[in-house]
């Protein structure tokens, strides 16, 4: 099976945007960018062994296939496709940084053929493996490999987080009473530097003269961190917060909701996992969540390995021209958002899906680009 696969690797290429830069219709339905909802299976394998097809493996970044974050939504796109194309899926839940290369041995040692790796934090790992191991197809979500740079048989998910952040700030520029709306941060890698940034551009397009709060925290799994930093931006006179650095971040908002100030989400939509769908306290609070389909990523990328059109040797690009990134339904908050509002966010994922809008980020370091910051367009309610 790992020699055929190898003979059908190409060479990279990144993916290309659905739509041109100019004209035709958005890639996505701008006010309901639809998440899984579909709970993880409780037994970490599925699907039986089969000589013919690929055996697919997926070690997740610190937590917990079901902790709603990225780790649940590769989880999720991983185990669609085992059920789909009647793979073997197995995975294994990441307790510290020091496991990250002993769970990949462990499912190099059991011969498997796909190995999916979440999160930045663990890209050297994977990129090490990939090199010794060129007969086994890595997939890394949130992994940047300079194209060329790396074997035939790697690929790094890339996401256009400054996207999804500017909607999100947008949002929250626009729901603002009081001026003053916060991001609370985790760990200041490049996909949280995406989110942050963006956020405040994003603010600012709509709003010039908001005040932004921001905040960095050292990990991504401690949701009473993410609350506290909630309460203090909560007391700096912040009403809309965003929560944007995993069980953190989720902690931060689900605080600063149960104090009545609006939130907004990340990565999965959170009045599905962190709101439960609605029946958790604050539920009624959460306007939105900026959407990054890690799902359907790694969805795409078993898929190619099984028709044998996988690419490796360098980066796959989600963004919002092809349905990558978007914002969630709004939900509780319904009626809540203005109907001028739920039209500006229209307008501004529309114009980002044809290009016509840049977010004043750089799309792989994360930070503020001055020469894409966008001309203020505010809001007139």
């Amino acid at each position: 099976m790992r020699k055929t696969l190898l003979t059908l690797v190409a060479l990279f290429t990144l993916l290309v945007p659905l739509l041109a830069a100019c004209g035709g219709q958005p890639a996505a339905t701008p006010t309901a960018t639809t998440a899984p909802t579909a709970a993880p299976t409780a037994v970490p394998t599925t699907g039986t062994a089969d000589s013919s097809k690929p055996r697919i493996a997926l070690v997740t970044d610190l937590g917990k296939v079901n902790d709603g974050t990225f780790n649940e939504f590769a989880h999720l796109g991983a185990l669609r496709a085992a059920q789909e194309f009647g793979l073997e899926y197995k995975y294994i839940e990441t307790q510290a940084q020091a496991d990250y290369e002993k769970n990949i041995q462990t499912f190099v040692d059991e011969g498997f053929d796909v190995i999916v790796t979440v999160g930045f934090l663990i890209a050297d790992a994977t990129k090490k493996f990939a090199a010794e191991h060129p007969d086994i197809i890595f997939i890394g979500v949130d992994q940047f490999y300079e194209p060329g740079t790396v074997t035939d048989n790697l690929v790094g998910l890339q996401f256009r987080e400054d996207q999804a952040g500017f909607l999100a700030g947008a949002l929250a520029g626009m729901m603002t009473q009081s001026g003053t709306v916060g991001i609370v941060a985790g760990v200041e890698i490049p996909p949280v530097k995406r989110f942050r940034n963006a956020f405040e551009q994003g603010a600012r397009y709509v709003k010039p003269d908001i005040n932004v709060l921001g905040v960095y925290l050292p990990t991504f799994i401690d949701p009473a961190l993410g609350a506290s930093t909630a309460q203090q931006m909560i007391g700096e006179g912040a009403d809309v917060i965003m929560g944007a650095g995993g069980p953190t971040g989720s902690g931060a908002i689900k605080e600063a909701a149960a104090r009545g100030v609006y939130v907004i989400g990340v990565d999965q939509d959170e009045y599905v996992t962190t709101f439960a769908n609605g029946t958790a306290p604050g539920a009624d609070r959460i306007l939105s969540s900026a959407i990054k389909r890690v799902d359907v990523a790694v969805y795409d990328q078993i898929k190619a390995v099984v028709n044998g059109t996988f690419k490796g040797n360098g980066i796959a690009m989600y963004e919002a021209a092809n349905g990558g990134i978007g914002y969630a339904d709004y939900h509780d908050t319904a009626d809540d958002v203005p109907d001028a509002v739920k039209r500006r966010m229209e307008e501004i994922l529309v114009a980002l899906t044809r290009g016509e809008l840049t977010t004043g980020v750089d799309p792989v370091s994360g930070d503020v680009d001055p020469n894409t910051i966008p001309e203020p367009q505010p809001f007139q309610p």
